[in-house]
């Protein structure tokens, strides 16, 4: 899933080098080994003339992907690399290679193939030729379709009239894994960039004071060389909590958002379980203690597989995570039914104490899940390119 970026971290530009790229193109790879190699060779070719970079930002698991950007590199130099420890999130590999960028205009593309590199040349002269702050290509500016089909194109679509309408986003792809910015635009958004999820776009059109002045282009995706899709409902999940935050502007963060949202659906087994026992002939407390229980482990197992999904617990360590969570919903029950108790007493009413107690009991509940039982990872600053190292290394 993510690592959220540091919220007021500045961007890590040093000063103007005039040897300086003029565009520098970011690709977030995990398990990329198939088809890097051949986007990479397209991308340099199709971009001779020009004046740029390529910084490869690799997440995956094993090594296959690095070494073929390093064998790329060997005989590019324009061709850099970023290894991270850990799978975070396509958003906060993004804002790392952006970091580590040097290029006037900042670009984002995959590298399993589907995306055209023909199209960044055509949307940078277009970024150049209008003074516009964003190009991006997209895949619902024609009738021929985005390339996609079956349920990941219904979801996408889904995703893309969500981002429209909750966040006013004025361009037809808000989705859109390939787009150019000018690097102004990146310094002012980057303190507000969250870095969640794999649909950054609507990141960088939203966290801004204002909106940018964007162009498209149209494009449909390309059959995908290697890997495999990362479009599911756990990238729709990311998208829904991104888009709470940009709408409540921060008041309540995207992780937040998703841990309610789990709490809402677990809420819904709970009373599911409850009526199941009294139907079944169990008495209320027997019920009662069942439904209880069934909640607190639905609400473990969702916030596992999609809150906290970029800390996901696994075999021993998932048993001791949720024994954890099993005490801290219990001491978040004392927090709530101790502050809903607490307002009445100074004249709140019934319904709204509860109300504001459960609140309160919810909160409580996200904070020990973050500290207590999905430990954060450490969010220091973006790696650096490590083409030094791994020169070195091969000599």
């Amino acid at each position: 899933m993510t690592e959220p970026v540091p919220r007021r971290a500045a961007s890590a530009r040093v000063d103007h080098d005039p040897r300086a790229p003029n565009l520098s193109v970011v690709i977030c790879v995990l398990d990329e080994a198939e088809a890097i190699g051949a986007v990479l060779d397209e991308l340099t070719a199709e971009l001779a003339g020009l004046s740029f970079e390529v910084l490869v930002v690799d997440d995956s698991v094993d090594e296959e992907t690095s070494w073929v950007v390093r064998g790329r590199g060997l005989r590019d130099p324009r061709i850099r690399l970023i290894r991270r420890a850990g799978a975070r999130g396509l958003a906060s590999a993004a804002i790392a290679g952006w970091d580590a960028a040097r290029g006037e205009v900042l670009a984002l593309m995959d590298g399993d193939g589907q995306h055209d590199p023909r199209l960044i040349r055509q949307l940078l002269a277009s970024l150049e030729a209008t003074g516009a702050e964003v190009a991006t290509a997209s895949r619902y500016m024609t009738p021929a379709g985005s390339g996609l089909s079956g349920f990941r194109d219904a979801i996408s679509r889904i995703g893309t009239r969500a981002a429209q309408a909750l966040i006013g986003a004025r361009v037809t792809d808000p989705l859109s894994g390939l787009f150019l910015m000018r690097r102004a635009w990146f310094e002012a958004v980057r303190g507000s960039l969250t870095g969640v999820g794999f649909k950054i776009l609507v990141d960088v059109l939203t966290s801004g004071g204002r909106t940018p002045q964007v162009v498209e282009a149209p494009t449909a995706l390309r059959t995908r060389l290697g890997g495999a899709s990362k479009l599911d409902l756990r990238v729709m999940a990311d998208l829904a909590g991104l888009l709470v935050e940009k709408r409540t502007r921060g008041l309540i963060p995207a992780r937040l958002a998703m841990f309610l949202g789990v709490g809402v659906s677990g809420l819904m087994a709970h009373l599911a379980v409850l009526l199941s026992g009294q139907a079944a002939g169990l008495s209320l407390w027997a019920a009662q203690a069942l439904a209880i229980f069934t909640a607190m482990s639905w609400n473990f197992w969702a916030n596992n597989l999609l809150t906290f999904r970029n800390q996901r617990l696994r075999g021993r360590a998932a048993l001791a995570g949720l024994g954890r969570f099993y005490a801290g919903c219990l001491v978040g029950a004392v927090v709530s039914e101790a502050m809903a108790m607490g307002l009445n007493v100074l004249g709140v009413p019934g319904v709204a104490a509860g109300l504001m107690g459960a609140a309160g009991g919810g909160l409580f509940n996200f904070a020990a899940a973050r500290v207590g039982v999905w430990r954060r990872a450490s969010t220091g600053p973006a790696p650096n390119p490590e083409t030094p190292v791994w020169r070195e290394a091969e000599a």
